[in-house]
């Protein structure tokens, strides 16, 4: 056999590469589960805004649009990898919300996936955008200037 062709076959991506891809896999499948969600209340705007709770006392209508910037508006963002970590806070801040104020006297299984994605966003801003990324672009060519 041909050693380019085991090579190719198992894979011989250098570690920096495959952490850069593993983050673009990540922060790209999670925020676009997150976007459906977004999409789903502009969608349903109209009926959501009459009835969306009032949790931060600025009205239901404004705080549902505060939640559709960070559900929908933010997760665009961090699938650009365009200001990844500074677009992951109104998510994670939304999901404690959602978890422990809006669903504070539900059961786990109500507030599980709110839980999830605080987790899974928590390790974007942890962690940032990686290799292939808007962010690292400009981080390269800050570096050079």
């Amino acid at each position: 056999m041909n050693m380019k062709f085991i090579k190719a076959l198992i894979g011989n991506i250098s570690d920096d590469n495959k952490i850069g891809i593993g983050l673009l896999l990540f922060r790209v499948f999670i925020s676009v589960l997150m976007l459906t969600h977004g999409f789903a209340k502009i969608n349903s705007f109209d009926t959501l805004s009459a009835q969306f709770p009032d949790i931060l006392g600025i009205g239901g209508k404004w705080n549902l649009i505060l939640l559709i910037m960070a559900e929908f508006g933010c997760s665009i963002l961090i699938i650009l990898g365009l200001f990844t970590r500074l677009s992951s806070i109104p998510v994670i801040f939304s999901m404690i919300i959602a978890a422990f104020v809006a669903h504070a006297n539900d059961p786990f299984a109500v507030k599980e996936m709110a839980v999830l994605y605080l987790g899974l966003f928590t390790f974007i801003l942890y962690m940032g955008a990686g290799k292939f990324s808007i962010d690292y672009l400009i981080s390269k060519k800050a570096k050079r200037d």
